[in-house]
């Protein structure tokens, strides 16, 4: 079942504009019985918009600032009308879109609670049933009786999205105020956005961080200009919607491929790396010791004669884990050509909990010309499970033992 669906929608905003131009004309504007001079710009936010998110799945929106990522959120919070177009949306949905909407800048922490849980739907019993689960996720219990308008902009957003994941959310919709939070309310965001989708919940992310996107979005859709460019695979849209920043010659913090991200002669070409379960299902989030599968998609345009496909996995902070290929291990491919995949498998992962990197290469049998190697492109999580290590890259099966020694037999 789809949990939002879009056909052919358009959205048309109304700027107004003050023509005055000195503190003069603006006195003089104020008068009842002189005429304000106003003039009235529109321009449409969104143009023929179609797509549809199926129940369950997470959905990230990039684009430049005005591309109607905002004003698409907003149709589907109900908070904007469409000019023209259908939308449907089937399940209960929380919305955090703004700093501080629904919240009250005079009203408390705690009274803001109720105020924002009331506006998403919420009874004042099921509030207070929440209500210091709600308190202790935010972090601010020393602030929670303290007005909100002397909160800083990052105690808007913790609390604002507290009140938005607690409200039972089908349909959860995330705008860009989740940077502003510092990295350890970003870390719990994001566990509590896995433990989201691991329920079922749809999400829809607006973020300007692609690194975010990549980490928990199945699918990506790329908005310019109210239109929509790219509609697919995260990787897919992310990687279009780069080139097209390079190309126009913006600065971005993405590195470009040139510099590093990707080389090689492209005689057999790595499409795209996809992460899957130990059921076979796409995911980028492991637990430790879960069942590990990378598949790495290749098109080869003419035959290609005992290839080595290779793999690595990298910290985010740089360390190098592992980086094993098909030739060393003694797995020997005959030959390629056409469109195929390889999977590189672990049966228990033993990777601890953090973000990760994966770099997919494929080179001639003796590891010397790079064919396409794409380095450190692929990103996923492993989250924490039952394993109470910490400290470190891996967790290594190891066995205790303990024995009383008298004194007269220590050496």
């Amino acid at each position: 079942m789809n949990a939002v669906a879009f056909e052919h929608v358009s959205k048309r905003l109304s700027l107004s504009q003050d023509n005055s131009r000195s503190f003069r004309e603006v006195v003089v504007n104020l008068s009842p019985f002189r005429r304000k001079k106003h003039s009235s710009e529109e321009f449409w936010a969104l143009r023929d918009i179609s797509f549809e998110i199926k129940s369950g799945e997470t959905v990230g929106f990039i684009g430049p600032n005005g591309a109607g990522k905002s004003s698409l959120l907003k149709l589907v919070a109900r908070v904007f009308e469409p000019t023209s177009g259908h939308i449907s949306v089937n399940g209960r949905v929380s919305a955090l879109l703004e700093l501080g909407t629904g919240f009250h800048p005079d009203l408390s922490g705690r009274e803001n609670i109720y105020l924002s849980g009331a506006i998403m739907g919420l009874g004042r019993t099921e509030i207070n049933r929440n209500l210091d689960r709600i308190i202790e996720f935010s972090g601010l219990e020393h602030f929670i009786d303290a007005p909100v308008k002397h909160y800083s902009s990052g105690m808007y957003v913790r609390l604002g999205f507290s009140v938005a994941i607690h409200a039972r959310p089908e349909v959860l919709l995330i705008d860009e105020v989740l940077s502003v939070g510092d990295q350890k309310f970003q870390s719990r965001c994001m566990d509590r956005i896995t433990s989201l989708q691991n329920q079922g919940v749809t999400i829809v992310l607006v973020s300007h961080d692609l690194s975010a996107v990549r980490r928990i979005c199945q699918r990506c859709m790329w908005l310019e200009d109210g239109e929509l460019k790219c509609d697919g695979e995260t990787e897919t849209t992310l990687n279009q919607y780069l080139a097209s920043v390079w190309s126009e010659g913006y600065e971005t913090d993405e590195p470009r491929p040139s510099l590093g991200r990707r080389w090689g002669s492209r005689e057999v070409v790595i499409e795209r790396v996809e992460f899957l379960s130990a059921a076979a299902k796409s995911t980028n989030t492991y637990h430790t010791r879960d069942p590990f599968t990378a598949r790495i998609w290749y098109r080869s345009a003419r035959r290609v004669m005992r290839p080595s496909f290779g793999v690595a996995i990298y910290r985010d902070d740089g360390t190098h884990v592992t980086g094993p290929n098909t030739a060393v291990t003694g797995f020997e491919i005959e030959q390629i050509s056409g469109r195929g995949y390889v999977d590189y498998s672990i049966d228990i992962l033993p990777l601890l909990p953090g973000n990760y990197e994966f770099t997919a290469t494929v080179y001639d049998y003796h590891s010397v010309h790079p064919y396409d190697h794409r380095h450190r492109q692929f990103p996923f999580r492993v989250i924490p499970s039952q394993v109470r290590e910490n400290e470190g890259v891996v967790t290594i099966p190891c066995h205790w033992s303990h024995y009383a020694v008298d004194k007269q037999e220590m050496p």
